[in-house]
């Protein structure tokens, strides 16, 4: 299997078509400042803060485009912040989630769950998982050699679609544990 590329996803909030009207007015768009590795996939221009128990964190990105479900992913250091349970899942599984109030420049939603640490996941065509001989749902370990602090992620969930690139996706406390600087690769062991 070729190396694959490991990418830092910092925390970010995803909303459905009703929450960015709520949050940004009445036929706000939201619009890319920066593609993203993932085809179709941008960050936007516009901003949000996340508000907890404890506290905010405030100029928190919106990725585009807009989803079926609202979901704020945010690292195990940002849920101590906010004062939240770090609840680690799979983008999209929110059921049972973190509290949290998304409070935008119009107006603001409290969200009952939706509020995550992102599992560790490596985004795959059929092809590449096919070459790397792994199916969708798997878990792997992948070995990160960077300066001084490679270490192997276990956990490591494996994500198959034709919409997706190769690429690995970790938060930045991990990024952070890994000395991740510049362009990052990784191996799967077995």
């Amino acid at each position: 299997m070729k190396d694959i590329l490991v990418e830092t996803s910092a925390r970010h909030i995803h909303v459905t078509d009703e929450a960015l009207e709520i949050l940004c007015g009445k036929g706000f768009a939201l619009k890319a400042r920066k593609e993203l590795s993932q085809p179709g996939q941008f960050v936007s221009e516009t901003r949000l803060d996340i508000v907890g128990p404890k506290n905010t964190i405030k100029n928190v990105s919106i990725l585009g485009p807009t989803r079926k479900v609202n979901q704020v992913e945010i690292s195990a250091t940002d849920a101590r912040t906010l004062g939240v349970p770090a609840v680690i899942r799979e983008s999209g599984d929110v059921a049972g989630s973190a509290p949290v109030t998304i409070v935008g420049p119009v107006g603001k939603i409290e969200l009952k769950e939706g509020c995550i640490v992102a599992k560790r996941h490596i985004h795959m065509t059929p092809a590449d998982a096919q070459e790397a001989g792994v199916n969708n749902g798997d878990i792997v370990k992948v070995e990160l050699k960077t300066n001084g602090r490679s270490l192997i992620f276990g956990d490591t969930v494996i994500r198959v679609s034709d919409k997706f690139k190769l690429a690995m996706h970790i938060d930045t406390d991990e990024s952070n544990a890994a000395g991740c600087a510049g362009q990052v690769f990784g191996t799967i062991v077995k």
